[in-house]
């Protein structure tokens, strides 16, 4: 059976100048540093370490992309361009000699311009099977309509996009890791509220858009959603059937609890269900086909293996082709 992880993590090697640019700064190892603490694990630097993590996983590929601390949503639209160059770049260097790795380009969508700038330059070259973006965080709402040309040409590219949360703006949530534990799969459902509810979905239907952890918390209040539809509260659209569009998405299988994941299945379909390991950090899974298994097992061969393929359509990983 083929594998595909969907949801893992590395931080490629920047230039200092690049780093200082972006308010970060790089120690004595090359490490990436936000405000004095390093960007993930000492392993997150290592391609090498994330193949060999395959093996034992039992998968054969993974699609990388850089740790939500390097999204560094704060930046002005120049420092925004510049900085998604350089660790666009780095990112796809640093995987030229893994051929079981992917990366997905990352969009900084605070500055849907810029989001658009990158998109297309990056779809100029041969590196990216698809794209990732911070749900939520200080990104622009994903209804804004500056951000409708960066959906026509992910439609026109047939390119799958992965949304990961940004940093959470809610202080409330700075203790007891708070920001991670509710924060993350918070975010997560405000942005696709506002694919469902800004009718980017249904305006778009060749988007190809995966949610990470279980889709956050969105399985749990899709029916509260659609509530607020047959009552009509104010600024919510009419006769829209959310259930529907919301079976357009797709979401990884990182819930950490067996019951999520069927609501998640119920929810996105499980066709539309992902391996997701959130490698190498401590709140992912260190055997993320085996709670699939324990989970829906009747599908977790698909959810392995089909279901990837089908999301990333003809860009298939350049270890599988």
């Amino acid at each position: 059976m083929t594998g595909t992880d969907v949801h893992t993590h590395l931080v490629p090697t920047v230039g200092a100048a690049d780093a200082a640019a972006a308010g970060l700064s790089v120690d004595a190892n090359g490490r990436l540093l936000v405000a004095d603490h390093a960007a993930g694990p000492a392993v997150i630097y290592r391609p090498d370490a994330l193949a060999a993590w395959l093996d034992t996983a039992g998968l054969d590929r993974a699609l990388v992309s850089i740790p939500p601390p390097l999204y560094r949503q704060g930046l002005d639209e120049p420092s925004a361009r510049s900085w998604a160059r350089s660790v666009n770049d780095a990112l796809f260097a640093q995987l030229a000699e893994h051929p079981r790795l992917d990366a997905l380009g990352y969009l900084p969508f605070e500055h849907p311009e810029v989001a658009r700038e990158e998109l297309d330059r990056l779809a100029a070259s041969e590196h990216p099977v698809g794209f990732t973006a911070a749900a939520g965080g200080r990104s622009v709402s994903l209804a804004d309509p500056r951000l409708r040309p960066v959906w026509s040409r992910l439609v026109e590219l047939d390119t799958p996009l992965l949304l990961h949360p940004g940093g959470s703006p809610d202080t409330r949530l700075d203790d007891a890791y708070l920001h991670n534990l509710i924060g993350n799969p918070h975010e997560t459902a405000i942005a696709a509220s506002q694919l469902l509810l800004g009718e980017v979905l249904s305006s778009y239907p060749g988007l190809r858009i995966a949610l990470v952890h279980g889709g956050g918390t969105l399985p749990a209040l899709l029916g509260r959603l659609q509530q607020g539809v047959r009552s009509r509260r104010p600024g919510v659209p009419e006769d829209i059937d959310l259930r529907a569009q919301a079976r357009g998405l797709w979401s990884d299988c990182l819930t950490h609890d067996e019951g999520a994941l069927r609501l998640a299945a119920g929810v996105f379909g499980t066709d539309h269900l992902l391996l997701g390991s959130d490698w190498p950090f401590p709140m992912g899974y260190d055997d993320p086909l085996a709670h699939a298994r324990d989970a829906i097992p009747e599908h977790a061969s698909r959810i392995a293996g089909t279901n990837a393929d089908d999301y990333l359509g003809h860009r298939l990983s350049r270890g599988s082709a």
